[in-house]
C-alpha cells in the first residue's frame, strides 16, 4: 500500500498544468423502481484537461485517470483490469454529467511499482451509453440496499417482540442484564460461567435484543471448538422457533468445505473458480431472499447449484447477516481475519462473543507469532536457481544471514536485534512478489508461493514485535534451525482486534483466576468481571482429593502407576457407568492403563478404551460414540488430560458418571514455557504461575467439566494427586467446589459407594 501511494505521488507530480491530482467527485441517484436514494464520492486519481490540446489528436475534452500500482510486468498487460475500468467509469460518468459533456475520455494507468515502467489503456465514452450503464449498475446495487433495508425492518420487529425462551434459572436474569449493560456501554465483560448456568442463551439473547435496539449490526460468536458452533447454532433456532427472523452463517475452514478432493484456488484447475463471478451474484441474492440460516449444507447446496466456490459463498453471505458463527482466527488471525469487516478505520458494528475465552491465550499467542526455518531457505534456492537468478542470490543473503546466527547459537537464544536479516528478507520478499505477478505457469510456482505465504506471515509479525515479544533462536530436534518471533503477552494485539468491535463478551467456564485471563486478553480497568453462581445442587456431585497418589515427574514409577490404577479400580466398581480418566501424558495414560487392565481381566462388567495419539475425526467419534451407547457394565475411556476428550465434549445424563484426573495438568518443561515465566517475573508477577500452574489448572477445571453438564447430572470428580490440597491449589477452585473430600487408597471405594447409595 505504501508502494501504491508512492507510485501515485510521483507520476502525479510529474504530470503539466492540465493534470488536476485527487479530485473529489459526488452525485446521487434516485431509484424510483427501489424507492432508494444512493449518493455515491469518491476521488479520481486525476483529471486531464484536453481542451487546449491540437484538435488533429482527436482528444475528448477531458479524461478521467485511474492510477494502479502492479508488481506485474506492465508490457504484458493486454488490456485492464474490469474492476479497475469500472472505478474509471463512475467517476468519468459524474464528471461528464456535472459537466455537460457529450463524451469523456476514461485512461487506466499501471505502473510496476520496482522498474517503475508505465502502460496506459485509454478509451472514449459516449455520454448516452454511459449514463445508460451507470443507471444499470445503481439499479442492480438499489435492489441489493432495498432487500438489506426490508429485512432490518423484517429482523427489527420480530427482536421487539422476543421474549427469553425459557424461564429464568437462578441468577441467569442478572446475567442477561450485565451482557446487555455491557454492551451499551461499550465494554469487555469477562464472564466466568460455570457449567449449567446457560451461558450461551445468557449472551446470546441480549446480543441480539441489542442489534434490534440498532447499538450494533450483528455478532461474531467466536469459538475454538466445532461443537460450541454447533451450541450456538441451537441457540438461535431456539429463538427462531419462539419468532425471532434473524440470518446467520457458520463459517467453515476452506480446505473442509472445498469440493475439490486437493483444494486448488485457480480456475484451470478448479470448475467452481472458473467463472465464479459471473454466478455469484445470482447465488448470493437467491439465497439471501430464499433462506435464512445458513448451514455448511445450505451453502454447499447453493454452491453446487450455482456452480461457485462454497468458501467464497459463505464470505460473500457474512456480509449479509445478523450473526455469523466462526472459529477464532476469523477475528484475529492478521492473516486470516476478515478484511471485509475489520480493515483499519473500518465502521465498528459488531459484537463479539467469545466463547470458551481461556483457549485465547495460547491461540494469541500462536496467531501473533511467526517461525522460520533455515532450511526451507536452502530448498527453495536449490528448486528456484535454473528459474529465477535474482531471487537465488536473495535466498543465499538471508541463508547468510541465518548460518552467522546458528554458529552463535546455543539450544536456545534470545537475540536483541535482527534487522539485518529483515533487510534481506524484504529484498526476497519484494522478489518473490514479482515473480509470481509474472510467472503464473511456472513449474516451481506452488513451492514458491508457499514459502512466499510463509515469510509474508513473518514479515507482517515482525511490524508488530514490541516489548511483548521475545525473538529468539533455536535448534530442532531434527537439526534444523529456526528464528521465532514469540508473542508473549498477546493481550495488546488481541485487544486491538477487539477494538474493532462495539463489544467484547468473553466467556467461559473455567476463567480462573481472572486477574490473569483480564491481564493476558487485553483488558481496560473499567471492563467488566462477573463470575456467574451455579445453580447446581453439589450433593449430587463427589469432589476428592487424593492424599497419597501424584503424577510428580520424581515420583513416577511402577509404584504410582500401580497405585493410580488401583484409585480408578475402586471408584469404578463402587457404581456401574461410564468413566474417564485423564492422565498427563500419553506415556503415563498407557502405564496405568496396563496396570488396570491386570486388576481387571477378569471382569467381565467392565470395558476400557484407549485415546490414540493420532485419531482423526471418524475415530474420535467412534470413540465418544461408546459412552453414549446403552450398556449394562461399566466403560473406562483413558484420555490424555488436555488433550482432544478433555474440553468440548458434551455428554450428558448417564454418558458420564465419572472424571478421573490424574495430576495438576502443568504444562511440560520446555524452554519456551521458561521464557514465559521469565518474561512475568521480569515484570513483577509470579512467573512460574502464569507459565505452568494456571494453564495447567484449566485443563484440570476443563476435564472435571465433563462430569456436570446440566442441573440432573450426577457425578465423581476425583482429582487424584495430593497437591491439590495445598493453597496453591485451593485457592484456585471455582466457588461451587465447596465441599472436598481427602481421600487415601483405602477408604475412596467406601466413600464413592456412600456417594450412590445416599442419592
Amino acid at each position: 500500500m505504501q508502494e501504491g501511494a508512492r507510485i501515485h505521488r510521483k507520476i502525479q507530480s510529474m504530470q503539466g498544468p492540465e493534470y488536476r491530482s485527487e479530485v473529489t467527485l459526488e452525485t446521487t441517484y434516485d431509484s424510483a423502481q427501489h424507492d432508494i436514494r444512493i449518493i455515491l464520492d469518491g476521488r479520481a486519481d486525476g483529471i486531464i484537461d484536453n481542451t487546449e490540446a491540437d484538435p488533429a489528436l482527436a482528444l475528448p475534452p477531458f479524461t478521467i485517470d485511474e492510477i494502479k500500482g502492479t508488481y506485474r510486468k506492465v508490457q504484458f498487460i493486454d488490456k485492464p483490469d474490469n474492476v479497475h475500468l469500472a472505478q474509471a467509469k463512475c467517476y468519468a460518468y459524474i464528471y461528464a454529467a456535472e459537466s455537460d459533456l457529450d463524451c469523456i475520455g476514461v485512461r487506466i494507468t499501471y505502473c510496476n511499482l520496482e522498474t517503475e515502467d508505465i502502460r496506459y489503456f485509454d478509451e472514449i465514452c459516449d455520454y448516452g451509453d454511459l449514463s445508460e450503464w451507470f443507471s444499470g449498475l445503481m439499479e442492480e446495487y438499489a435492489r441489493w440496499i432495498r432487500m438489506q433495508e426490508d429485512w432490518k425492518v423484517t429482523r427489527d420487529t420480530s427482536i421487539k417482540s422476543l421474549d427469553f425462551p425459557y424461564e429464568y434459572r437462578k441468577g441467569q436474569k442478572e446475567l442477561v442484564t450485565h451482557v446487555y449493560h455491557t454492551i451499551c456501554h461499550g465494554r469487555k465483560l469477562f464472564l466466568e460461567a460455570p457449567t449449567g448456568v446457560g451461558k450461551t442463551i445468557a449472551t446470546v439473547f441480549p446480543t441480539v435484543k441489542a442489534i434490534g435496539e440498532q447499538k450494533a449490526n450483528r455478532f461474531f460468536y467466536l469459538t475454538a471448538k466445532t461443537i460450541t458452533r454447533t451450541v450456538a447454532e441451537n441457540t438461535l433456532n431456539l429463538m427462531r422457533d419462539k419468532g425471532l427472523d434473524f440470518k446467520s452463517v457458520v463459517l467453515t475452514a476452506k480446505d473442509k468445505i472445498c469440493f475439490l478432493e486437493e483444494r486448488e484456488c485457480n480456475p484451470e484447475a478448479c470448475p467452481y473458480a472458473k467463472g465464479h463471478y459471473d454466478r455469484i451474484n445470482e447465488a448470493l441474492f437467491t439465497l439471501l431472499t430464499g433462506e435464512q440460516i445458513y448451514s455448511r449444507q445450505v451453502i454447499e447446496k447453493y454452491a453446487a447449484d450455482y456452480k461457485v466456490c462454497p468458501f467464497e459463498l459463505s464470505l460473500d453471505v457474512s456480509l449479509f447477516c445478523d450473526g455469523v458463527i466462526c472459529d477464532y482466527n476469523y477475528l484475529f488471525d492478521p492473516h486470516v481475519r476478515l478484511k471485509r469487516f475489520f480493515v483499519e478505520g473500518g465502521v465498528k458494528d459488531s459484537i463479539f462473543l467469545i466463547d470458551e475465552a481461556h483457549n485465547l491465550v495460547d491461540r494469541g499467542r500462536n496467531m501473533f507469532s511467526a517461525t522460520l526455518i533455515k532450511e526451507d531457505f536452502l530448498a527453495l534456492k536449490k528448486t528456484v536457481k535454473v528459474y529465477d537468478p535474482v531471487m537465488y542470490k536473495r535466498l543465499e543473503k538471508c541463508n547468510h544471514e541465518l548460518l552467522a546466527m546458528k554458529r552463535s547459537c546455543e539450544e536456545l537464544t534470545v537475540l536483541e536485534d535482527i534487522s539485518n536479516f529483515i533487510i534481506y528478507l524484504e529484498r526476497l520478499y519484494s522478489q518473490i512478489s514479482f515473480y509470481l505477478e509474472n510467472h503464473e505457469a511456472s513449474p516451481v510456482r506452488d513451492e514458491v508461493l508457499d514459502f512466499f505465504f510463509e515469510i509474508s506471515h513473518f514479515l507482517l509479525i515482525y511490524d508488530l514485535v514490541d516489548d511483548n515479544y521475545i525473538t529468539y533462536c533455536y535448534i530442532l530436534d531434527n537439526g534444523d534451525f529456526a528464528i521465532r518471533l514469540f508473542n508473549v503477552n498477546p493481550a495488546s494485539n488481541l485487544k486491538a482486534c477487539m477494538e474493532k468491535g462495539v463489544s467484547s463478551i468473553l466467556f467461559s467456564a473455567t476463567l480462573l483466576p481472572i486477574d490473569y485471563y483480564r491481564q493476558l486478553l487485553g483488558a481496560d480497568d473499567k471492563d467488566y468481571e462477573v463470575y456467574a453462581e451455579s445453580t447446581f445442587d453439589p450433593s449430587r456431585r463427589l469432589l476428592t482429593v487424593a492424599e497419597d497418589v501424584t503424577s510428580r515427574y520424581t515420583e513416577r514409577g511402577a509404584t504410582t502407576y500401580a497405585r493410580a490404577a488401583r484409585y480408578i479400580h475402586n471408584i469404578v466398581s463402587s457404581h456401574t457407568g461410564n468413566y474417564m480418566v485423564f492422565a498427563p501424558s500419553h506415556i503415563f495414560m498407557r502405564k496405568v492403563a496396563e496396570e488396570y487392565d491386570i486388576l481387571v481381566s477378569e471382569d467381565p462388567g467392565i470395558r476400557r478404551l484407549i485415546q490414540d495419539e493420532h485419531m482423526n475425526e471418524a475415530e474420535r467419534e467412534e470413540f465418544l460414540n461408546e459412552f453414549s451407547s446403552e450398556s449394562e457394565t461399566s466403560l473406562v475411556g483413558f484420555c490424555v488430560l488436555g488433550g482432544i476428550f478433555s474440553e468440548g465434549i458434551d455428554l450428558k445424563g448417564e454418558d458420564l458418571i465419572g472424571a478421573i484426573i490424574i495430576g495438576t495438568g502443568l504444562p511440560l518443561y520446555c524452554k519456551e514455557n521458561e521464557l514465559i515465566k521469565d518474561y512475568f517475573d521480569r515484570m513483577g508477577y509470579n512467573g512460574r504461575k502464569y507459565a505452568y500452574t494456571y494453564p495447567g489448572f484449566n485443563k484440570v477445571l476443563q476435564a472435571a467439566g465433563r462430569v456436570v453438564r446440566t442441573h440432573e447430572d450426577t457425578g465423581i470428580i476425583a482429582l487424584l494427586d495430593y497437591r491439590f490440597k495445598y493453597s496453591e491449589y485451593r485457592d484456585l477452585f471455582p466457588r461451587e467446589w465447596n465441599s472436598v473430600a481427602l481421600t487415601n487408597e483405602e477408604n475412596i471405594r467406601n466413600l464413592a459407594k456412600n456417594f450412590w447409595d445416599g442419592l
